[in-house]
């Protein structure tokens, strides 16, 4: 059990003491982590800790924001795709991480929180969303890097939510996933045919790309466990079914053998198989990087949310017709 202790004096000057709970309080926690315990799912309606509610709450927006944030990249590549079919993908593409977007905002408002809260909090700098997206797309070899390298690494970090204790979660990434898992195999086969079929300077602007975007991914899967102060209440909840470094370890282990099918060079001169351990050896990450682009001081941090923001505001009378629209079906309806 990890009924929260009851704090009855207030920790600082001016600070409201904590309410004792009630006894049917405990008997609700304790049935719920009951439930936890045995792997049951967690529905909408059914009772909850406030800090499992507020954890859920800032865990999907966040993937929500990355979402839509993740669609400004790859968007920028549109109408400059190399040919009609891969402009059709890039398309296709774009419009999936959209729909996740609003799978995931959806699930979000069934924890009691408004999506005009959420994309407030986004617009206002208050929530975040994944680091990886504040770095520039230079080239189009990017959007195949980001198909193989970043969406392969959102597979290893979201297929274990499809498992997440918190059922709206869990059955809205069953869906994701499965489209993330079809983009990684678009931006893989994006390179290989730049790699196989391309000129020199087509396989030197893949293995840049590869080059600027290894380390970004690697740190895509959040701090070391021991800096990671959230994951293992996170895991206790069923929320987060494995810890940060093995999904590293994973995505390490099945992306050395992709690399070299593609042909490029991962770049990171400590690479090397380990065979007592069974898994490939890496390099340091850079943390103080990861810190600071995740604080705002990223390449495209400013970028990034002044476009979103933009996009929210010119689309303002598009939500406006709609909901003009809905209320002149309403009064049909009620005068029918």
């Amino acid at each position: 059990m990890y009924t929260q202790a009851m704090d009855t004096m207030p920790k600082e000057l001016g600070e409201a003491p904590k309410t004792l709970r009630s006894a049917d309080e405990l008997a609700l926690q304790e049935r719920f982590d009951a439930r936890i315990d045995a792997g049951d799912f967690i529905e909408a309606k059914d009772w909850m800790p406030d800090n499992y509610r507020k954890t859920l709450l800032r865990q999907i927006s966040q993937h929500a924001h990355s979402e839509i944030v993740g669609m400004l990249p790859e968007g920028h590549w549109i109408s400059r795709a190399p040919t009609l079919k891969r402009k059709a993908i890039l398309l296709a593409k774009v419009q999936d991480e959209g729909g996740h977007g609003l799978y995931l905002y959806a699930a979000a408002e069934t924890l009691g929180t408004s999506r005009d809260q959420m994309v407030n909090a986004l617009h206002t700098g208050k929530a975040k969303y994944s680091s990886i997206f504040n770095y520039p797309t230079l080239t189009w070899a990017d959007v195949g890097t980001i198909g193989w390298l970043v969406d392969g690494a959102a597979i290893m970090n979201q297929v274990p939510i499809c498992r997440c204790s918190y059922a709206p979660y869990a059955r809205a990434m069953i869906r994701i996933c499965r489209e993330e898992s079809f983009h990684q195999r678009q931006g893989f086969d994006s390179l290989l045919v730049m790699m196989k079929d391309g000129t020199d300077a087509q396989r030197a602007m893949v293995q840049d790309a590869v080059n600027r975007w290894w380390w970004p991914c690697l740190m895509m899967f959040g701090p070391p466990d021991d800096q990671s102060p959230n994951s293992a209440q996170g895991m206790r909840w069923g929320i987060k079914r494995v810890s940060n470094d093995t999904l590293r370890q994973k995505f390490v282990d099945a992306t050395v053998d992709q690399a070299k099918l593609l042909g490029v060079t991962l770049p990171d001169p400590d690479l090397k198989w380990n065979e007592e351990r069974g898994h490939w050896d890496f390099g340091a990450i850079d943390w103080a990087e990861f810190f600071r682009v995740v604080a705002g001081d990223g390449p495209c941090n400013q970028e990034r949310l002044a476009q979103r923001v933009q996009a929210w505001d010119d689309g303002a009378w598009v939500r406006e017709a709609a909901l003009a629209h809905a209320r002149k079906q309403a009064t049909k309806q009620q005068a029918a």
